[in-house]
């Protein structure tokens, strides 16, 4: 079934020496200099401290950024934790040094920073800040071979008996072979690659992949644990009932 992008609730971003970005100034936080120092030494414990600037930034996402520049490691984190518990920014401080000097993450950082911001309220203020912060899709639903809104009415009535509210529907900008399909909650959009708007591909395969973006509003990721399921038992008994189901996972693994 083609990736659906995990929306990700959490992005990290790290790079090298790089250009100075063009953005509003973050706030500083120094209460978490402790807690960088005291990874960084634990990593590397014959290297001198390098300078730290660590600050809450109002990204769009619960984003998370960490830069090595000139000698001096920016970290940029998402103004959503700022109230977070210690040991929650201890496993963060600990994800991004490991990845910024590539060493290994143990799994138990990974699954505390999960637990906490897959909680139902952290969850909520995403989407929130997300609606509010971040760029709304224009979407396009009439594209030069197929309309996603007819498409879209036609697999309700087939499969939802009519019941589904209609999200917004579009053709994304992209020609994506990769990222075939998404629902972006935050907008209640569907966006589906260009890849599928053409007369060579069958009509059904295009149905599919619009069928299972329309499974995310009926089966919405839940948290089991520290890990999200996104594709539960019931949405794939569900996704089968597409009758040619088989045929269309052949095609799209084609692509």
């Amino acid at each position: 079934m083609p990736p659906t992008p995990e929306d990700a609730l959490s992005l990290f971003d790290v790079a090298g020496d790089a250009p100075a970005l063009l953005r509003p100034a973050p706030r500083s936080s120094d209460r978490l200099q402790p807690t960088f120092l005291a990874v960084f030494r634990e990593l590397k414990p014959r290297t001198p401290l390098p300078p730290m600037e660590i600050a809450f930034y109002p990204f769009a996402h619960l984003n998370h950024t960490i830069r090595l520049r000139q000698g001096r490691v920016l970290v940029r984190l998402s103004d959503l934790l700022q109230s977070a518990p210690e040991p929650v920014m201890e496993a963060l401080a600990q994800i991004l040094l490991r990845k910024l000097y590539r060493h290994p993450i143990p799994e138990v950082y990974n699954a505390r920073y999960r637990r906490f911001i897959g909680q139902r309220a952290i969850v909520a203020k995403v989407q929130l800040i997300r609606q509010i912060r971040g760029r709304k899709p224009q979407a396009v639903a009439r594209g030069r071979h197929f309309d996603l809104e007819a498409l879209f009415e036609d697999l309700n009535q087939r499969f939802f008996q009519g019941w589904m509210a209609r999200p917004n529907l579009g053709w994304a900008a992209a020609v994506a072979r990769r990222n075939l399909g998404h629902y972006d909650p935050a907008h209640n959009t569907i966006l589906i690659s260009r890849v599928f708007d053409t007369a060579a591909l069958p009509r059904f395969v295009l149905e599919y992949v619009l069928y299972h973006e329309m499974l995310h509003l009926r089966f919405p990721v839940t948290q089991r644990g520290s890990r999200r399921c996104v594709h539960s038992a019931e949405f794939r008994r569900e996704e089968r009932r597409f009758p040619r189901w088989a045929e269309a996972e052949a095609a799209l693994k084609r692509l």
